[in-house]
């Protein structure tokens, strides 16, 4: 425990908890500011921790940017991991529900993540392209497990290039709900499963 100016006692955080909080303030600033226009110091004043002790957990900048934006990776995969043996179109509309909630619940991660393309840091954009290459990897696995969707693969050599657009879609119907486009939760989730279930269509 530790005691703060005003005589109160604080508790001190762990490894993971202190690694977590500087994740959600970088994702934050990341998500507000462009990569170049925010500062390690500021990460670090808004945390309440020395410099130095950031430095200790993320070595420059780009690998506090790289973490931020493989966290959110992360969840994001855990979020639309697909449940074997349940058809695709069963899953889509309750894995986009729970999706859109995440999207909400973590608008600043969200945005974070999606801005590492936009980054001027060839070694994070590499980062963020990993991560979408899993999700499409994730999608395209769970459509050729499924009796409906399996067989079209086999036939559409342009499929992948279809999820891929997809994200994409989605993506940017996400980011402009998160700016206020006036739809709700409902309506945003059955957009994005008409625009996949269309572009599958045979």
């Amino acid at each position: 425990m530790a005691v703060n100016q005003g005589g109160r006692t604080r508790r001190r955080l762990s490894t993971e908890e202190r690694r977590e909080q500087l994740l959600s303030v970088g994702a934050r600033l990341f998500s507000e500011s462009p990569y170049d226009e925010v500062w390690i110091e500021q990460v670090a004043e808004i945390a309440g921790v020395s410099r130095g002790l950031l430095y200790h957990y993320f070595p420059t900048k780009r690998d506090f940017f790289a973490a931020v934006v493989e966290r959110e990776s992360e969840r994001m995969l855990r979020m639309t991991t697909a449940v074997p043996g349940v058809p695709v179109r069963e899953q889509l509309a309750a894995g986009l529900d729970t999706y859109l909630g995440y999207v909400e619940a973590h608008a600043h991660g969200y945005r974070a993540f999606h801005r590492a393309d936009a980054a001027g840091d060839r070694a994070v954009r590499r980062v963020y392209q990993r991560a979408l290459a899993a999700q499409e990897r994730q999608i395209l696995a769970a459509l050729a497990r499924d009796p409906e969707f399996g067989p079209v693969l086999e036939t559409r050599p342009d499929t992948r290039l279809a999820v891929r657009g997809w994200l994409a879609f989605t993506t940017a119907v996400c980011l402009e709900w998160l700016r206020g486009s006036g739809l709700d939760r409902e309506q945003v989730r059955d957009l994005c499963v008409r625009a996949l279930l269309g572009v599958l269509a045979p």
